[in-house]
C-alpha cells in the first residue's frame, strides 16, 4: 500500500528578506513610546552617556527590556533586537550593553533613583489612560501584595547565600499591584536579598512597601490595601502600617500560636460560617469565624481582628500537627472594620495571585540573575521589573477579554512570535502578517488601539 501521508522535503536558504520574526514586538515597542517610558529612560540616564558615544543609555536600557519581556534571559540576548534594525531601531553591541550595566552598578543609588522615577512616571500616565480598568478605579483600594521568593544560584555569586528551602542563592522580595480577576498584575517592587535574608523580617517588609507605595500615583497612596502572607503579620511591620497618618489598610497572615489553637477550640459550632470561592459562592468543606473577641491582642494594632478559616484539606494533602479534627486553618488579621467574614477572608485569600505574578516574573527573566556582581543583579531585577510591567500595561491598554489575563509564555506563543514582512509603498512601512496566523486579526486590533493613542 502506497504511503501517501509523507512529507516534502523543505530545503532552507538564510537568504529573505524583508522579513520580521518576533513581529508582535511591535506592541511592546509602540507600548513604550505610549507610555513615555522610552523619553523618561533617555532623560534620566542621560549622565551616564559618555561624551561621543553613540548609543543613548536610556534606549540601551529599553532595548534590554524588550529582550526580557520577548523571552530573553540575559545581556546578549538583545541580539535578538539587533538582527531587526528595521523594527526596533539601532541596538547597542553586547560590549556597549556590558559597560553601561557597570556604570549604572557603580553608580546604583542614583541609578536605580532614575529609573524607578522614569517607571513611576509611566506608570502615572498608564493608569490614567486606561480608566476604568486601571487598579483602583472607581474610588476603590489598590491591593498590593507582599511576597518572597528563591532565586537559585548555581555560581558564587556575590552575596548569594544558602535559603530556608536549602538550596544557595537569593531571596528576594516583591510587591505586586493586583489589576483583579479580569487583568494580570505589574511590579511595584522587585527588592534584591541575600539568600539568606528573613521571610518575616520586618525592615524589608517595610523597605518594599515603601518602594511600592513612591510607584503609585500620588492620588492612590491613601487608597492602598497591603496584603501578605504570615511573613508579614509581625508586630514591627503592623506598627508602620498603622502608624498614624498612614492611612494604610491591610490584610496579613496571622501566626498560629498555642493561644490561638486554645481559642479555635473554642468556638462554638455555630459561630462558624461557610466561605466563599474566588466567585464569590459558597465553598464546601470550607467556613470562616472570628477570634478578635477570644485573644489577648495587647501589644498589636488598635482595632485589630483576627479572623480564622477552617477547611477540609483537598485528597492527598499531608495533615500538620497543628490541624485540629482533620481540618485545616488558617489566621489572618485585618484592620477592617465592617464587612461579612467570608468576604475579607475571599480578599485576603486572592493575595495568592502574587504567586502567579512571581512564575511570570522568573518566565521574564527574574529565574537566572545572570551577572556576577550584587549591584549589578540589583540593575537587573530592576529590568525584569520594567519588562513585566511593559507586558502589564500593553494588556491592559491594547488587549481585552480573556489575553489580558495571559501569561508571558501564552504571549510570546500567540502574539509576540508571530512572523511578518515589512513592505514600502507611497512612503510608508506597512508590516504584513501571516494570514494563517491564528491571532493575526487580534494582534492587529492591539496595534490599532496603540496607535490612536498619543505617545507619552
Amino acid at each position: 500500500m502506497k504511503n501517501t501521508g509523507r512529507r516534502t522535503k523543505i530545503t532552507v536558504s538564510a537568504d529573505g528578506s524583508g522579513i520580521v520574526s518576533q513581529a508582535g514586538g511591535l506592541l511592546l515597542a509602540r507600548t513604550l513610546q505610549v507610555t513615555g517610558m522610552d523619553r523618561g529612560l533617555s532623560a534620566g540616564l542621560g549622565r551616564w552617556r559618555p561624551g561621543r558615544a553613540v548609543h543613548d543609555p536610556g534606549k540601551i536600557v529599553a532595548d534590554l527590556v524588550m529582550a526580557l519581556a520577548l523571552g530573553g534571559d540575559c545581556l546578549a540576548d538583545v541580539a535578538m533586537l539587533r538582527a531587526q534594525p528595521q523594527l526596533f531601531g539601532p541596538v547597542a553591541s553586547d560590549p556597549v550593553v556590558s559597560r553601561l550595566i557597570s556604570r549604572l552598578a557603580d553608580d546604583l543609588p542614583a541609578a536605580l533613583k532614575a529609573i524607578r522615577a522614569a517607571r513611576a512616571a509611566a506608570r502615572q500616565r498608564v493608569w490614567a489612560l486606561a480608566d476604568g480598568t486601571a487598579p483602583g478605579a472607581g474610588g476603590g483600594l489598590v491591593p498590593l501584595d507582599v511576597d518572597a521568593t528563591i532565586v537559585a544560584s548555581c555560581s558564587e555569586k556575590e552575596q548569594a547565600a544558602p535559603t530556608w528551602k536549602k538550596t544557595f542563592g537569593f531571596h528576594p522580595l516583591t510587591v505586586f499591584a493586583d489589576h483583579g480577576a479580569e487583568g494580570s498584575g505589574e511590579p511595584l517592587a522587585i527588592m534584591l536579598r541575600p539568600g539568606n535574608a528573613g521571610s518575616n523580617t520586618a525592615a524589608g517588609h517595610v523597605q518594599a512597601v515603601r518602594l511600592a507605595l513612591a510607584q503609585l500615583p500620588k492620588g492612590l497612596r491613601r487608597r492602598v490595601l497591603i496584603r501578605a502572607d504570615s511573613g508579614g503579620g509581625t508586630h514591627e511591620f503592623l506598627a508602620w502600617l498603622t502608624r498614624p497618618g498612614r492611612r494604610l489598610h491591610y490584610t496579613v497572615g496571622f501566626p498560629m500560636t498555642d493561644d490561638v489553637q486554645a481559642a479555635i477550640l473554642k468556638v462554638p459550632t455555630a459561630a462558624w460560617t461557610p466561605a466563599y470561592d474566588s466567585d464569590r459562592l459558597v465553598r464546601p468543606g470550607a467556613w470562616v469565624a472570628e477570634l478578635t473577641g477570644m485573644l489577648s491582642l495587647a501589644g498589636w494594632p488598635k482595632g485589630m481582628r483576627v479572623i480564622v478559616r477552617k477547611e477540609r484539606p483537598h485528597p492527598g494533602a499531608q495533615l500538620r500537627f497543628t490541624d485540629l479534627g482533620g481540618h485545616r486553618f488558617t489566621c489572618f488579621a485585618t484592620g477592617t472594620k465592617g464587612g461579612q467574614l467570608a468576604d475579607l477572608e475571599l480578599r485576603h485569600r486572592l493575595r495568592a495571585r502574587c504567586e502567579d505574578r512571581i512564575r511570570a516574573a522568573k518566565d521574564t527573566g527574574l529565574r537566572n540573575l545572570p551577572l556576577h556582581g550584587y549591584a549589578a543583579n540589583q540593575i537587573w531585577t530592576e529590568l525584569v521589573a520594567m519588562a513585566c510591567e511593559l507586558l502589564a500595561w500593553m494588556q491592559l491598554l491594547a488587549l481585552d477579554g480573556q489575553a489580558r489575563r495571559w501569561e508571558p509564555k501564552r504571549l510570546r506563543l500567540r502574539i509576540f512570535t508571530v512572523a511578518g514582512r515589512l513592505v514600502r509603498g507611497g512612503r510608508r512601512r506597512r508590516l504584513r502578517l501571516a494570514a494563517h496566523w491564528p491571532w493575526a486579526t487580534q494582534i492587529t486590533a492591539a496595534v490599532s488601539r496603540l496607535q490612536a493613542l498619543e505617545p507619552g
